[in-house]
C-alpha cells in the first residue's frame, strides 16, 4: 500500500492526528493513520463492523461528503504494554449544521507499535447512554 509514513512518536501523536484528519475531512490523512494490516477494524456508531483498508476508506469518505466532523475527545482512560495501547475516551461531537444538540461517544482506541510507529487497528464508536456527568466532561485529552 502506498500511504504516506510519516513517524509518529506516541499513541496519543496518532490520536491527535486522527482527530484533527476528521475535523479537516482529510481521508488521506485519516488513512495514513491506519496499520498496513487487512485485518484492522472500525465500527460507527450503530453501523456493521468494517474489516480491512478498503471497507474503512469507504466508511469514512461517505462522512466526509458532508464536511469534517468536529469531535472533542474527553476522559482518557489508557492502558498499554510494549506494543499495544488502548484508548477508552468520550468523545463530544458537535453538530454546527444541526439543529439538533451534541453528542457523545464511547469510543475505544487502539494502536499497535509498527515499523512506522504507532497505527491505528481498531476504531470502535458507539453512542453514549444517557448523559454524560460532569467528571466526564470535565477531563480533556488534548
Amino acid at each position: 500500500m502506498s500511504r504516506s509514513r510519516k513517524q509518529l512518536g506516541t499513541a496519543d501523536d496518532v490520536e491527535t492526528s486522527f482527530y484533527d484528519a476528521i475535523a479537516r475531512a482529510d481521508i488521506e490523512a485519516l488513512m495514513s493513520l491506519w496499520a498496513d494490516e487487512e485485518d484492522i477494524v472500525c465500527i460507527h456508531p450503530g453501523a456493521a463492523r468494517l474489516v480491512g483498508h478498503g471497507a474503512i476508506r469507504a466508511s469514512w469518505e461517505a462522512i466526509f461528503e458532508r464536511g469534517g466532523v468536529r469531535i472533542r475527545p474527553m476522559k482518557l482512560h489508557t492502558a498499554h504494554n510494549l506494543m499495544t495501547v488502548t484508548h477508552n475516551i468520550v468523545e463530544e461531537v458537535h453538530r454546527p449544521e444541526s439543529e439538533l444538540q451534541d453528542i457523545h461517544i464511547l469510543a475505544t482506541n487502539v494502536y499497535m507499535k509498527t515499523p512506522y510507529g504507532w497505527r491505528i487497528v481498531l476504531h470502535h464508536a458507539s453512542i453514549a447512554p444517557g448523559k454524560v456527568s460532569a467528571d466526564q466532561a470535565s477531563a480533556t485529552l488534548h
